[in-house]
Parts: structure tokens; C-alpha cells; sequence
């Protein structure tokens, strides 16, 4: 696992590119603290920072091809490296060292820029092709791996991280007001924009190709409307779910330091730890994290799990120091994201990295099986005509915002697609609710219409095929896997996702409803693959979401935090009405409502802010001492438990 970062074109050939380049890698050194290696020729700067997982010794970056004129940056793991070297040697190509990054020069020899699709693993990479002045970037089909770039007028830059970017003269650092309408919508900014003007994100699934002549051009390689759902029965589908996860668990191990994996207790991270204690042969190493407050403390059940399989289990449960970790969350992340549960990801991450350098999560299971609750309620849930939704509409609109039943009328007064949108995101028209100014607001498109560019690509689906869909394209890259990299990578750890192999996504999205939904339950198939696997208990307690206890910290250690939202200088005040954020902060403390995540956006976007004008960006993510302090709290309270 690394962070690479680069730029081509004339920036490349001043006198201070390598010095501009390593300052870019700098910024990232948290994402690879092993190593650093640089290419810096005529035209073209590339880098990057190692995470040494794979051919510790003889792995080091950028690797070339057999003439020198093929260069490589590479953020990730390619598990069939293997298979492709095997068959890079008998095609006769000369490769010298035992990595996972070498087969990509080679592979792009014989492929050219369709070597993406060869891959089976988690990436970002950038190859240049010296002989025809080519940059090449790709990142991998789901969305793991993150990629930024930058195009400038007469070349590109690229890094794994903004902060990088933030580094070079010149960069935009004016806010989008269109990512701005985004965050405040979802609580994270959608590929393909990012919280700068003029930057964006290339988006899973694509690659990007820079040349003198042609400039940057941007396609789509993969998409998770591959098919159709397919004829396949029960018991083909149960033992295929097995085949997949098996082989997909198996690959992913394939390391030279040390791997456990996060447990929770849910299905999909027991079922992960349940195949790995099949393959790995010994005790896996296992972490939870869990609070004090029973109600968002899932950790007994991933001790009860861990049990079971016989796992060499660490959980933590501890009364968090909210303030500490409000800093420390927010110092890694360089957009503004407003998913709380990075806290406790945060945490998990600090804990594991005391042990191994990898660690395997169940991340993917809800989006490509049918998890979510939400997909029930709406795949339930009747459309009305359009006359009706507007008398409804209508009528929500004249109460006031406090009125309860507002919200409710609202939603029925929606598509079936808007109401899908009301489950995962917010208005920002203050008259729907929302927070933004409404020359900002403005700027968005009805809320309605939230999700119409992903749900738009899976329309000759079933609905709840599209509703998973739509949460593949955006909520998994967006959220669940923006948080996963970035808390795992501010400690140096590797997180892998076994569930979201590309093969496991395209088979699982072609299922039909029947395998993923029966009798009001989900994720029907993986449910019937992981019987004899895991404890029966896992199946049948509730689902509990990864959280934190907001609400309560706003009342309480959290609750001076509240009062940067009154300080009308903040720089959120170009975009936020003020009138709208302070009635929801009122609204929250006396307890009229629960603002708790709508508050949290605005203090995430708020700090993001004052981090951003204070330079903070530009340097490398760094682990304050006082959260091992917290670790040794709770450690000397009995809280921190090893061998479960």
C-alpha cells in the first residue's frame, strides 16, 4: 500500500520539479512511511511514498520496464499478480523482482490501455510511457483506492490525496459551490467533483490518459451494469456466493507482515473472518472497538463471534475523549466528510496497527447483496400519481418546520426515486428543511432528482437492483470507502476488502431480488453461503450500524463546539444561511429535534475550513500521543481486552 502523486508537462521540466515532487510525496508519507522513490526526467515528475507489504525487500518504487522507457507508481494490491506474472514470463518478458507492481509495466507493453481490465485487486497507479510521452492513470472498478487530479494548461498532476496537490504553486484553491451543495446533500463530495474548482476525482472504474498533443482524456473501462439479472437457482447461487468468497478471501492474505481483520459481529465481517480462519490455517488476529454506551457497543457480539471461530481477539470499549477525536478526525481527512462513524473506524484502525500492518474488513456486503433496511421500506412502499404527490407536497410546505408529520408528507409527496433520496440525504433549500443559502441552494437540482445520475444507469433493472446500484456508484466510493482509506491510512495500515472483489460485485449485482431479498429479510444468499460458517446468533440479532452517540455529545462534550456555528465570520456563512443553521442548533439543544448529524455536516465543513486556512493540508497526517493515552485509559480500566 502507497501514496503516489506526480505531474506532467512543462511544470516537469523546471529546475525545481524534483523538489516540487517530493514535496508532494511528503504530504502523504503517513500513506507509505517505508519508503520514497522518485522519477523525474524531461516532461514528467512521478513519485510515491511505500507501505512495504508485498516483495519487502526488492520491492521499491517506480519500477521500469526492461528498456527503461516504461515507468511505475502504484497504490494497492493486484492478489492475481501472481497468474499474470506466471504469464508474463512464458510471453518472455524479463521481470526481476518478486512485487505486484512490476507485472503493470509489463502488462502495459503487451495491453497498452487496456490493461486495467487484466487486474483483479484494489489500485491507483500511474505508468509513463516515455517513448510516447503518455501518462496513464487508472483506478480500480469499485472505488477503493482513491485518485485525484488536476489538470493544469499545459499538463496534469495526479496524487492518491488532495493534499498533495495542495502542495504545488498554483493550485486552485477556490471552493466549488457545486461540492459545496453536494456535501450538505450526502455528507461527502460525489465523484467526479472534489471541494476545488477545476479538481476532480477520477471515478472507480476509469482511467486517464495525458499526451502532449491530445491533452487529458478520461473513459470508463468498468461499470457495475454489467448484465442482466442472471437464470441461476438457489443452491447454484449458495455454493457460487461460497466459491467467490473462498477464492477471494484466499487472495486477499497474500502478505509479508503481519494480517488480522476488523470484526464486528455483523454478517459480513463475521463471514470474512469465518473463511479466513478456513484458509489461514491458525488463529486469526482479530479487533472491535465499542463504546460505553450499550446502544452503540457492538463489541460483545464480535467477542461472542470471535469466540466461536476461535479468532486471537483485541477488542476495546471506552468512554471516548469526543473532543480529542473530533481533531484528530478531522486532521485526516482533507475534503469535507460528514460520516460519524470514522470515529470509531478511526479507533479500530489505532488499535489494529499496534499488531499488523493489514487488515481485512467486510466492507461492500449491504451495497452488493441487499443489507440496508431502506431498501424494504422503499421497495414497500406504494408510488402515488403525480396530482397526489402534489397536493401532499403542497400541503407540507405551509407548516412549520417544526410540525410533526412535515417530513413525512414531504416524503410521500416524492418519486420513488426521491423517496430513496430521503433515505440517504438531505434538502438544502431552506424551505425543505435544508441549510444553504439559497443563491447556493439554487445550484442544485430538485431534490427530487438527488440520485437520478446513478439510478439513470441501472434504469432496465429491477428496482432494488437499481436501488443497489445507485449505492455501489455513490455512497460505497463516496462514504464507506473514503472513510475506510483515510482512517486506516492515518495509521499506516492496510485495509482490504475482500467482499468487494470485482468478481464477487458482478455476480452479486446480476442475482435476482428473489436471492437477495426473501420475507423481509436481506442479503438472502450470503445469509444460506455462511450458515455452517458463523454463529447462528449473527443471523438473527438486529442490524447495528457502526455509530457514535452524538446527539448526547452535543448535549454534553461536544456542546462548545456548537457556539463556532454562531460565530458569523465562519467561512461556512458563504454558503450556510445562518438563520437556518442557528434554528437547528436550537432545535437540537432543547430537544425539539434530533440535528445531531445535520449538526455534525456543518461543524465537519466548519473545521475542514478553518484547517484548510491554517495550512494544515499540507502536511502529512500525524497520530497524536494523547489517543494512545486514551487506549491506556481504558486498558488500565479493564476496558482493553486481548485473547477473547
Amino acid at each position: 500500500m502507497c501514496g503516489i502523486a506526480g505531474f506532467v508537462g512543462k511544470a516537469a521540466n523546471g529546475a525545481d520539479a524534483a523538489e516540487l515532487l517530493r514535496r508532494m510525496c511528503d504530504a502523504i508519507r503517513h500513506r507509505g512511511p517505508d519508503d520514497s522513490g522518485y522519477h523525474v526526467a524531461p516532461g514528467v515528475a512521478i513519485g510515491m511514498r511505500r507501505l512495504s507489504i508485498i516483495d519487502v525487500a526488492g520491492g521499491h518504487q517506480p519500477m521500469v520496464n526492461e528498456d527503461g522507457t516504461v515507468h511505475v507508481v502504484f497504490n494497492g494490491e493486484i492478489y492475481n499478480y501472481q497468474h499474470l506474472r506466471a504469464r508474463l514470463l512464458a510471453g518472455r518478458h524479463r521481470l526481476t523482482t518478486s512485487s505486484d507492481t512490476e507485472t503493470l509495466v509489463h502488462l502495459y507493453e503487451d495491453h497498452g490501455t487496456a490493461l486495467a481490465r487484466e487486474l483483479r485487486g484494489m489500485f491507483g497507479f500511474a505508468i509513463w510511457d516515455d517513448r510516447r510521452s503518455r501518462l496513464l492513470v487508472a483506478r480500480d472498478r469499485l472505488g477503493i483506492k482513491p485518485l485525484y487530479y488536476w489538470p493544469t494548461a499545459d499538463g496534469v498532476a495526479f496524487a492518491s490525496e488532495l493534499r498533495a496537490l495542495l502542495t504545488l504553486p498554483g493550485f486552485p484553491r477556490t471552493i466549488d459551490p457545486d461540492a459545496v451543495v453536494d456535501y450538505m446533500a450526502v455528507g461527502y463530495v460525489p465523484e467526479p467533483r472534489t471541494i476545488f474548482a477545476g479538481v476532480h476525482k477520477l471515478p472507480p472504474g476509469h482511467l486517464l490518459e495525458w499526451t502532449r498533443d491530445g491533452g487529458v482524456r478520461a473513459e470508463r473501462y468498468w461499470s457495475p451494469a454489467v448484465g442482466e439479472n442472471v437464470r441461476i437457482t438457489e443452491a447454484e447461487a449458495i455454493e457460487e456466493t461460497r466459491r467467490l468468497l473462498d477464492e477471494s478471501v484466499r487472495i486477499h492474505l497474500l502478505s509479508e507482515v503481519p494480517l488480522g481483520a476488523f470484526l464486528s459481529g455483523g454478517i459480513d465481517s463475521s463471514g470474512v473472518v469465518a473463511t479466513m480462519a478456513r484458509t489461514a490455517g491458525h488463529p486469526v488476529r482479530t479487533f472491535s472497538i465499542g463504546f460505553q454506551e450499550r446502544e452503540f457497543d457492538e463489541s460483545r457480539y464480535a467477542a461472542e463471534v470471535a469466540r466461536a471461530l476461535g479468532t486471537k481477539h483485541t477488542q476495546l470499549v471506552v468512554r471516548p475523549d469526543a473532543e480529542l477525536l473530533f481533531d484528530q478526525v478531522a486532521r485526516a481527512l482533507d475534503e469535507p466528510f460528514a460520516d460519524p462513524s470514522s470515529l470509531p473506524t478511526y479507533l479500530v484502525s489505532h488499535l489494529a496497527r499496534r499488531d499488523v500492518t493489514v487488515a481485512l474488513s467486510g466492507d461492500g456486503g449491504d451495497e452488493l447483496f441487499g443489507g440496508y433496511t431502506r431498501y424494504f421500506e422503499i421497495n414497500g412502499a406504494k408510488p402515488l400519481p403525480a396530482i397526489a404527490r402534489s397536493m401532499l407536497r403542497s400541503v407540507a410546505m405551509r407548516l412549520p418546520h417544526v410540525a410533526y408529520g412535515r417530513n413525512r408528507l414531504l416524503s410521500l409527496g416524492r418519486t420513488m426515486r426521491g423517496r430513496y433520496a430521503g433515505t440517504v440525504a438531505l434538502p438544502v433549500h431552506e424551505a425543505e428543511g435544508g441549510l444553504l443559502r439559497e443563491d447556493v441552494a439554487r445550484r442544485a437540482v430538485p431534490f427530487e432528482n438527488t440520485l437520478d445520475r446513478w439510478f439513470d444507469e441501472g434504469s432496465d433493472r429491477d428496482f432494488m437492483t437499481q436501488l443497489m446500484m445507485v449505492d455501489v456508484q455513490s455512497y460505497l466510493p463516496g462514504d464507506i470507502l473514503t472513510k475506510v482509506d483515510r482512517m486506516s491510512m492515518a495509521h499506516s495500515l492496510e485495509a482490504r476488502v475482500p467482499l468487494l472483489d470485482h468478481e464477487i460485485a458482478e455476480f452479486a449485482l446480476a442475482l435476482p431480488p428473489s436471492l437477495k431479498f426473501r420475507d423481509g429479510v436481506g442479503k438472502w444468499v450470503l445469509r444460506r453461503a455462511l450458515a455452517d460458517r458463523v454463529p447462528n446468533a449473527v443471523f438473527t440479532r438486529p442490524k447495528q450500524g457502526f455509530d457514535v452517540p452524538l446527539r448526547d455529545w452535543f448535549r454534553g462534550p461536544l456542546a462548545h463546539r456548537l457556539a463556532a456555528l454562531s460565530d458569523q465570520s465562519s467561512s461556512i456563512y458563504e454558503f450556510v444561511e445562518p438563520r437556518a443553521a442557528a434554528r437547528v442548533v436550537q432545535e437540537h439543544r432543547v430537544g425539539r429535534r434530533d440535528h445531531a448529524r445535520t449538526i455534525w455536516r456543518l461543524l465537519m465543513l466548519d473545521q475542514w475550513m478553518r484547517l484548510l486556512a491554517a495550512g494544515e493540508f499540507v502536511r502529512p497526517v500525524t497520530i497524536s500521543g494523547d489517543v494512545d493515552a486514551l487506549l491506556g485509559r481504558a486498558s488500565a480500566d479493564g476496558a482493553l481486552v486481548r485473547a477473547v
